[in-house]
């Protein structure tokens, strides 16, 4: 049976795990969710106790967690690339840059948008400075750690850069990387310019209105 994927386009994590199956042209069948995909919403309820996409169907099996997802594609549906290393350093190194930019670039991004689909009068100001804080001081410290590096762990794409990818895309849109910090701008560029995550964010074009804080024209 073919793979089945649960998800949004416009999603973070969504694009996390797409953009692992572009890479090595991984047959699967998109299932979107959206208002208007009834069937797919049901099922995927019935999929996700905690109702959070996306979810990949392997059969009778459920894999649930983006970072988990991209793992079991390398065990169980092995392509050209191998996005955590069968070392076992090496591999600790992906899953360590892999949890940054999750928890200290996504997450903080998502914190400033999500403020944005609150009413006025119910808004968090004081979060927002603090999710603000906190990406300053990922961005300066991911700056160093790229520094050397072509891709987020080394020289090999790697599910950190699957991570990376989304997280640095819609971060910039809502709290600019600053201009000098070259090294990671840069690094956002080459993520931009990869083709399987070029082809995920070209999924997600027609969505951008749903962007709460307005999307940027440009990337």
């Amino acid at each position: 049976m073919v793979l089945q994927l649960y998800a949004h386009p416009f999603s973070s994590y969504c694009q996390k795990v797409l953009i692992a199956l572009y890479e090595n042209d991984t047959p699967f069948e998109f299932r979107m969710l959206a208002p208007d995909e009834k069937r797919n919403l049901v099922e995927f309820a019935k999929l996700s106790p905690m109702r959070r996409m996306p979810v990949l169907v392997d059969g009778e099996r459920a894999v649930v967690e983006s970072s988990v997802i991209v793992e079991y594609l390398d065990v169980h549906h092995p392509g050209r690339e191998r996005f955590v290393p069968q070392e076992a350093d090496a591999a600790l190194e992906v899953r360590g840059m892999d949890r940054m930019f999750d928890n200290y670039v996504m997450t903080p991004m998502q914190r400033i948008v999500f403020d944005f689909i609150r009413a006025p009068e119910v808004r968090d100001p004081k979060g927002v400075e603090e999710a603000g804080a906190m990406l300053d001081r990922a961005y300066a410290w991911l700056d160093g750690a790229i520094a050397t590096r072509t891709w987020a762990a080394g020289e090999t794409f790697s599910l950190a850069d699957c991570a990376a990818a989304p997280s640095l895309f819609y971060a910039d849109w809502v709290h600019p990387i600053p201009e000098g910090l070259a090294n990671l701008r840069a690094y956002r560029a080459r993520l931009l310019a990869r083709p399987s995550y070029a082809r995920a964010v070209d999924d997600a074009r027609p969505y951008r209105e749903m962007f709460p804080p307005g999307a940027p024209d440009r990337d």
